[in-house]
């Protein structure tokens, strides 16, 4: 009996002992399980529509939006940067392009404005320079010595050889009158040809002596043309004769000193001066497009003395 009691007692511990055991085992199962669960999803991640035969025939690769998303979202990022990139390149081709028309545009336009302005002023240079020829060579003897500055008027004395038989005396005081204004203008002597010739033709000029100032100076541009007092010289020849009232061939000087020398310190003056040469003539569509080409060029670089007459002239051109 007592064998029989000692039996039945190791049997029940026998089996207590298993339940565990048998527990554990179904523990370590299931999470073995879900471990190549989660082994296969990560494949399913790394290698999504990959082949069969890295999972099981029970397991295929998830085919839902968000797995798949997930997936490719690198790619449709990378794909749409791209895809904005090329956008904004294909923008700033088309600006780039539209700019470098309407600079082509600009550019033809002051071209033609320019080729108009030389058609318009060609047969005026003409029709002046012929009718003052006499007065012309007034200023043509004067030279840097005093010596030389008597005999500026014996060209124009030349003028009554035509009727010797009129009154020489009467038209030879004039001459004599004149000589006598040209003879009390100083002729500087510093020492500067260059400088010498333009002040002698500035002091002509101021005294309003302005066939013989108009000589003097053009003698500085054709001298020194591509000197910084050329570009004073032939501003001043357009003043000279602006003041003289013969605006048609001051448009001229100005012009072809803006268009000779841009960048000398009188082109400003120049293309400003020739606006109200241009007003002077009645031509104010003419003369407001030269006060723009004056703003447009120069701007804020013009002179301030410059900037002012030019919208007293504007004002008064009513451009």
């Amino acid at each position: 009996m007592m064998k029989h009691v000692t039996f039945m007692g190791a049997a029940a511990i026998a089996i207590a002992a298993a339940a565990p055991v048998q527990a554990q085992d179904a523990t370590v199962a299931k999470r073995v399980d879900r471990l190549e669960k989660e082994m296969r999803a990560v494949q399913r991640q790394v290698f999504p529509g990959g082949a069969p035969a890295f999972f099981e025939g029970e397991i295929a690769p998830d085919s839902t939006v968000g797995e798949r998303a997930k997936g490719t979202t690198p790619v449709a990022d990378l794909t749409a940067r791209v895809d904005a990139l090329e956008a904004q390149l294909q923008t700033l081709t088309g600006q780039t392009e539209q700019n470098s028309f309407q600079l082509r545009e600009l550019e033809k336009q002051f071209a033609a404005y320019k080729i108009e302005m030389e058609k318009r002023f060609a047969p005026a240079t003409g029709t002046e320079t012929v009718a003052t020829p006499a007065s012309l060579p007034i200023a043509t003897a004067p030279k840097p010595t005093p010596a030389a500055a008597t005999p500026a008027p014996t060209p124009a004395a030349a003028a009554p050889t035509k009727k010797p038989a009129a009154t020489p005396a009467a038209a030879t005081k004039p001459d004599a009158a004149r000589l006598a204004l040209v003879k009390k203008v100083e002729i500087p002597s510093s020492g500067n040809e260059t400088k010498d010739a333009y002040d002698y033709g500035y002091r002509l000029w101021e005294a309003k002596l302005y066939p013989e100032a108009q000589a003097q100076l053009k003698q500085v541009v054709t001298k020194w043309p591509t000197s910084s007092t050329a570009s004073y010289a032939q501003n001043l020849l357009g003043r000279a004769y602006l003041d003289e009232g013969k605006p048609s061939l001051a448009a001229v000087a100005f012009y072809s000193n803006y268009k000779d020398r841009p960048s000398g310190p009188r082109a400003p003056h120049s293309l400003m001066y020739m606006g109200v040469a241009l007003d002077k003539l009645g031509r104010k569509a003419d003369a407001c497009k030269a006060f723009r080409e004056l703003d447009e060029v120069y701007g804020a670089k013009a002179p301030q003395d410059v900037r002012t007459d030019a919208a007293a002239a504007k004002a008064k051109a009513g451009c």
